[in-house]
């Protein structure tokens, strides 16, 4: 197989439209999960036709070994691109719980300094009794929350789960956060 200036053009173009056709599926599917139907069925549809076309430039020849490393290189390209663009288009958030044996209500004023909305309630645990913290975070600033927990409590139990959606509330923006 000779590599030619057409040849790269078209390996070139399959890469780029697989870019941004896993980038898009990528984006299609956080919608999804938040069931934004409207714009989850409109980008699906854009997926779906840039998908077309990009296969079609490879099916036709399986031995070109060009076009193929270009349409996998651009399906793992795509892939990253998708998620920086999800961390940076879309705002998603971090429900994480905090259960602590001591130290509880310390390390909700320090969470709360840091600009962390916190609820804090007592509960009876296996040893007994355990705060437990409940806070909504931008899901940007989770690993900074989860490094203060475990910089002030390296007993307590961290759980972490994702918010589909958010109404009302308190949600401000915690110090020194990187947006």
């Amino acid at each position: 197989m000779e590599i030619t200036p057409e040849l790269l053009a078209s390996a070139g173009l399959i890469f780029a439209l697989r870019v941004l056709n896993n980038a898009i599926g990528t984006v299609r599917l956080v919608l999804l999960a938040r069931q934004e139907k409207l714009l989850t069925s409109i980008m699906g549809f854009f997926e779906a036709l840039i998908f077309a076309i990009t296969i079609t430039g490879v099916v036709t020849d399986l031995s070109n070994i060009v076009n193929l490393s270009a349409y996998c290189l651009g399906f793992s390209v795509g892939s990253y691109v998708g998620l920086a663009i999800e961390a940076r288009l879309i705002t998603s958030f971090t429900i994480i719980n905090v259960f602590a044996n001591k130290g509880g209500h310390e390390l909700a004023i320090a969470l709360r300094e840091q600009g962390f909305g916190v609820t804090e309630m007592l509960g009876q645990g296996h040893s007994g009794e355990v705060t437990m913290l409940r806070s909504m975070v931008n899901q940007r600033d989770t690993s900074r929350f989860v490094q203060i927990v475990e910089s002030l409590n390296k007993d307590a139990f961290v759980a972490l789960e994702p918010a589909r959606s958010v109404q009302g509330g308190y949600l401000r923006r915690p110090r020194n956060s990187i947006q």
